[in-house]
């Protein structure tokens, strides 16, 4: 009965980055920074795609998918934070917390997969260029995207659903900034053989199924691109597949580092505070840097945004 009245308390309190008053001020001053710079950022690569008719083809239509993930991923995560950074009641509710989990988790999930078709679309514009306007027709772009969205949308609910089933009667003290699946299960007091195999499955299927598709993708890119004669051509081929691999590198990394961590390790790993760093790195940089890095690299962006302030 004790157990039962425990798990019925109906809000948790997350404990942030840290409880020190000056570091406190500086991290709130860093991510709202941050989160100015992903908001304008990702709004600005999306408004230069739909007004300038020459980027209205597949690979822009699905970094506009990826645009507005960054965009919603960000805003369900970093109000939040900058709540709890300056707020004393650092408590969320369990609605609250279980919505945060599973919008996060769900847009986190569909970047895997968006990120996966956009190394498709090079492979066919790069390896397939006479039927790359076939492959990748209107149609079979909007059924990508709808079935990646739904996918991991309903994903996202059974995750949630199995992890809010627990019994959480260690603490009510979240040791993370958001509302997080891997957190939750260290948390809990019952059998949670269910819920690690439910992220090992999730995460070998949405996560390193995608990381294959990407990989094999770039394989054959990279080997069509090296049989190209003219070093100008090498270049520019590079050049359109570089910012789509360090996205790729850097959001990878951080999701396989956090969600793929043998068991005997998590104790460990969650006894330090390298869960908070790489959570970071893909709930807060990643999105910020996105937008810049497709932007730098790629003329055709570059040249739109600045007729977009003409």
């Amino acid at each position: 009965m004790k157990q039962s009245n425990q798990t019925t308390t109906d809000r948790f309190i997350l404990l942030g980055l840290s409880t020190d008053p000056h570091l406190k001020v500086i991290f709130f001053l860093i991510f709202l920074i941050m989160y100015l710079m992903t908001i304008s950022g990702n709004l600005l690569l999306i408004i230069a795609v739909r007004i300038n008719p020459t980027l209205h083809s597949a690979m822009y239509f699905f970094l506009t998918n990826l645009a507005i993930i960054d965009i919603s991923f960000s805003s369900s995560l970093i109000p939040v934070l900058l709540k709890n950074t300056v707020a004393k009641d650092r408590s969320i509710s369990l609605l609250g917390c279980a919505t945060q989990m599973y919008v996060s988790l769900a847009l986190g999930s569909t970047e895997c997969i968006i990120l996966a078709v956009m190394a498709y679309d090079r492979f066919a514009a790069i390896c397939r260029p006479l039927h790359y306007n076939t492959i990748m027709n209107t149609k079979l772009c909007f059924q990508l995207s709808l079935g990646s969205w739904s996918a991991c949308f309903i994903n996202s609910f059974v995750q949630v659903t199995l992890t809010f089933q627990l019994s959480f009667c260690k603490s009510r003290n979240v040791n993370h900034y958001f509302c997080e699946v891997p957190p939750f299960i260290r948390m809990a007091c019952g059998n949670t053989l269910l819920n690690e195999l439910s992220i090992y499955i999730a995460g070998g299927v949405i996560v390193l199924c995608a990381f294959l598709l990407t990989l094999i993708s770039y394989i054959h890119v990279i080997s069509s691109i090296l049989k190209i004669r003219s070093s100008k051509g090498r270049q520019k081929s590079f050049s359109t597949c570089a910012s789509h691999l360090i996205v790729v590198t850097l959001f990878y990394g951080t999701i396989m580092s956090m969600y793929l961590q043998p068991h005997s390790n998590r104790q460990v790993y969650y006894s330090n505070k390298r869960d908070k760093v790489v959570a970071i790195l893909y709930t807060t940089l990643s999105p910020m840097l996105n937008p810049f890095i497709y932007s730098i690299r790629n003329k055709d962006v570059k040249k739109a945004i600045f007729q977009s302030f003409k």
